[in-house]
């Protein structure tokens, strides 16, 4: 039985350069949940926990009817209530609103998810994964960069992709995105490997 790999069958989505480029973000579907505040608080772990456990619940279910996929990365989209110019660093942490997201396969279907969630939520008693849903996510064109290292130093390679959307005259049309390439739990802080992600247009 063959494997439905995302992150090669879209490796153009899930590798990127030093340097910003552009690049087009076709449609996808996406387990995801919500929520607001500090990314290193108890909210944001819970929803992480609850968004793989429904992931690999899925995945299970599917096997099952011969359709396996392997889990794809954690992807995260970010924003705040502000008008500032710079908000990671004048917005405090808590204000932050985030979007948990790992892709699924496109044969992945409403009613199957909302089932297996059901029947997940009844096994593992985790009330996260009642918020858990499918949706689309369609960011169409984008500037895209690796960055490599902690989180606290992403603001270096953000500046370069605004310098780039300004140089190339687009505006940012969407969520600020993430795609975590690495588990911070088994990875140095100095060779973490973040995909940094703007619609533009």
């Amino acid at each position: 039985m063959s494997k439905t790999d995302l992150t090669r069958i879209h490796k153009e989505l899930y590798t990127a350069q030093a340097t910003p480029a552009l690049i087009f973000v076709p449609a996808g579907h996406y387990i995801s949940i919500s929520g607001k505040g500090d990314p290193n608080g108890p909210l944001f772990a819970d929803s992480t926990q609850a968004l793989y456990t429904a992931a690999y619940s899925i995945k299970n279910v599917y096997k099952q009817s011969g359709q396996d996929f392997t889990v794809s990365k954690l992807e995260g989209t970010w924003w705040v209530n502000s008008d500032s110019h710079n908000p990671v660093a004048e917005v405090p942490r808590e204000e932050w609103h985030w979007q948990l997201l790992i892709r699924m396969p496109d044969y992945v279907v409403s009613a199957v998810v909302q089932q297996t969630l059901k029947a997940a939520f009844l096994k593992k008693q985790l009330p996260l994964l009642q918020q858990v849903t499918l949706s689309a996510l369609a960011e169409g064109r984008c500037v895209q960069i690796m960055h490599k290292g902690p989180y606290s130093e992403e603001p270096a390679t953000l500046q370069l992709m605004e310098n780039f959307i300004r140089k190339e005259g687009l505006i940012r049309n969407g969520r600020h995105h993430e795609i975590y390439l690495s588990d911070p739990r088994k990875t140095a802080p100095d060779r973490m490997k973040t995909i940094l992600r703007q619609p533009v247009k």
